[in-house]
């Protein structure tokens, strides 16, 4: 038998090959039972080096351990690394680079990114994150106007909207281009108990509207009208159909934003035909309407995980129609915005 074979007991023989067999205990804790069992079985250094991957130093250190204390001193005597301190000095370091762009081009930083950058726990980015309210991975939106009235003009707008004329109608009128009535290729598998509706990702196409909408600001009524096209032609007929709906010769005070279509000679020509009708150019950021746009959208299709919009489901693959929610009418109409007050979620 050779010099550094170990002789066990069979209590330590079957201790050692419990921790063998463990899948709880630390890798090093089995990594050392195994280093004693193949010394046990008479197996040499070199054989022992390859199998575990170390070297003679560790091989000799727990053998000579082991015949020292036997079980009791296969322990590590390394306590780890010092537990790092959040110090306002490493807050200020971790605050300022994540202010920062990342070098490998990432939009963001992510603890365990940062945490590699700079030479610290990814936990203790997250707890310095948390501690200052930190997302990087959020991000929110924000529109400035880069007109210099703005001021006036918003104030013009909240004006109407808080103190209207007395014997006016004030109407918010704004559009929804490109309203698409989609519908699936597959069956649309309805909702369950525990499953939501589920749709096929193939989709017909039938064509887009768009939707003028007008808000009454004082009954909080919205009148509606499709159209095929987006035109000024569409606006005046939409601005006709206004007038119609109110009482002759009432002063009708008209909100809109100033899109390319509301200034051409077809839209002046009929503010000069319509004197009782006034209806300066906005900026499209204070209108009350736009929510409503939402509202039908969500009422009357059904947006998918893209934005778009179909139909509910089909009753074969020869429907072909538009949705009776989308087809134009030649008339104004009410639509219900009760629920107006909801978050757009266009």
């Amino acid at each position: 038998m050779r010099e550094h074979v170990l002789v066990l007991t069979p209590s330590e023989r079957r201790e050692l090959k419990k921790r063998l067999r463990s899948r709880t205990l630390p890798a090093e804790d089995v990594r050392r039972a195994r280093l004693i069992l193949m010394l046990a079985q008479g197996d040499s250094y070199s054989q022992i080096r390859q199998a575990l991957a170390c070297n003679r130093s560790y091989i000799s250190r727990w053998k000579q351990r082991f015949v020292e204390q036997r079980l009791g001193g296969l322990y590590a005597r390394h306590r780890g690394r010092a537990v790092a301190k959040r110090t306002p000095k490493l807050e200020a370091r971790i605050l300022g680079w994540t202010r920062k762009a990342s070098p490998d081009g990432s939009t963001h930083w992510s603890t365990r990114k940062l945490a590699q950058h700079l030479g610290i726990s990814h936990m203790m980015v997250a707890r310095v994150w948390k501690r200052a309210s930190l997302r990087p991975h959020r991000l929110e939106r924000y529109m400035a106007s880069n007109d210099p009235e703005f001021e006036v003009k918003a104030a013009d707008i909240i004006g109407l909207y808080v103190h209207p004329p007395q014997h006016a109608a004030v109407f918010c009128v704004d559009e929804k281009s490109a309203i698409q009535a989609l519908d699936r290729l597959d069956p649309v598998l309805p909702l369950s108990p525990g499953r939501a509706e589920r749709h096929g990702f193939e989709y017909y196409r039938h064509g887009t509207l768009s939707l003028y909408a007008a808000l009454n600001t004082r009954t909080g009524e919205v009148l509606g009208k499709t159209a095929d096209r987006h035109t000024s032609q569409e606006f005046v007929a939409f601005l006709a159909d206004l007038v119609a709906s109110q009482p002759t010769q009432r002063q009708i005070h008209v909100i809109v934003d100033n899109l390319s279509a509301h200034k051409t000679p077809r839209v002046e020509a009929f503010l000069a035909d319509h004197p009782q009708v006034t209806a300066p150019l906005y900026p499209d950021l204070l209108f009350l309407v736009e929510p409503s746009g939402s509202v039908v959208c969500q009422d009357r299709t059904r947006p998918d995980c893209q934005g778009h919009f179909h139909l509910g489901p089909r009753s074969g693959p020869q429907a072909h129609a538009l949705h009776p929610s989308l087809q134009q009418s030649s008339q104004t109409h009410k639509m219900d915005v009760s629920r107006c007050d909801e978050p757009n979620q266009n």
